[in-house]
């Protein structure tokens, strides 16, 4: 299935059964015509934009290892504009942790990709992506409208997976898929423990914490990714991830501290 298609299709089944869910439990949906148009941006911001741009320059080659890195600058970029538009101070300990897991992450991913190189405009997507998911972090925290979590997370899924159509159609012509046993059981994992599962987790835990810190858990997804890979695909896991490891988790430690 063409990667763009693939997301419209997890976004709007996520959505749909988000939505079926929230019905049944009555869970109050926005009055305002203004707060629906501010959480349909932020699934524009946070799933359409920078998981589609993310897709896009991985398919245009971009190695996976520069991707991580790519996507491990989102917690430093919110700690930079944080304090101006959230109010959040960047405290010392905080800068310290945010250059330590982010060094962790590009000693582990540049021991890996050798080298590999990126295109610069590849680069720029990505980065553009990331750019995207940290204007939904901003906005959500900005946001004054109903803040139940299950009708905020219909409405940004469904509108991410509106938004792809005319991409995708533009891109690949219309939707086709190949049906298999690995197609579904990945879709089904994506649609129920991402897409719900970890859209719910996420915004419940901005709802809770300064968001400089929450998303200094980034620092965690490629070391996730290596241990994953060692597990499911036989992949190599050498001492420098360990060394890795350890600078990401001192990092978040930091970060988390007052």
């Amino acid at each position: 299935m063409p990667p763009l298609w693939f997301l419209v299709g997890r976004f709007l089944a996520a959505g749909v059964l988000m939505a079926a869910l929230a019905l049944v439990l009555k869970r109050p949906f926005p009055r305002r015509p203004n707060d629906w148009l501010a959480y349909a941006a932020l699934g524009v911001f946070a799933n359409a934009a920078y998981l589609g741009l993310t897709y896009a320059a991985l398919s245009r080659g971009l190695a996976a290892g520069i991707a991580s890195i790519v996507a491990s600058t989102n917690p430093l970029i919110l700690a930079l504009i944080a304090p101006r538009l959230l109010g959040e101070p960047l405290t010392r300990n905080k800068l310290l942790g945010m250059l330590l897991g982010f060094g962790g992450v590009v000693g582990v991913m540049l021991a890996r990709t050798g080298t590999e190189t990126a295109r610069p405009e590849d680069v720029g997507l990505a980065l553009l992506g990331v750019t995207a998911n940290v204007a939904s972090t901003i906005l959500f925290k900005r946001a004054q409208g109903s803040n139940d979590l299950l009708a905020i997370n219909t409405i940004q899924l469904l509108a991410a997976g509106l938004v792809l159509i005319p991409a995708a159609t533009l891109i690949y012509g219309g939707p086709r898929v190949e049906l298999s046993s690995a197609v579904v059981a990945s879709f089904l994992y994506l649609v129920l423990i991402l897409s719900v599962g970890a859209s719910l987790l996420w915004f419940w835990l901005l709802s809770r914490g300064a968001a400089s810190r929450v998303s200094a858990f980034y620092f965690l997804t490629p070391i996730f990714g290596i241990f994953f890979g060692a597990l499911f695909l036989g992949e190599s896991v050498g001492p420098g991830d360990g060394i890795g490891l350890v600078a990401v988790a001192l990092g978040i430690v930091l970060v988390q501290r007052n």
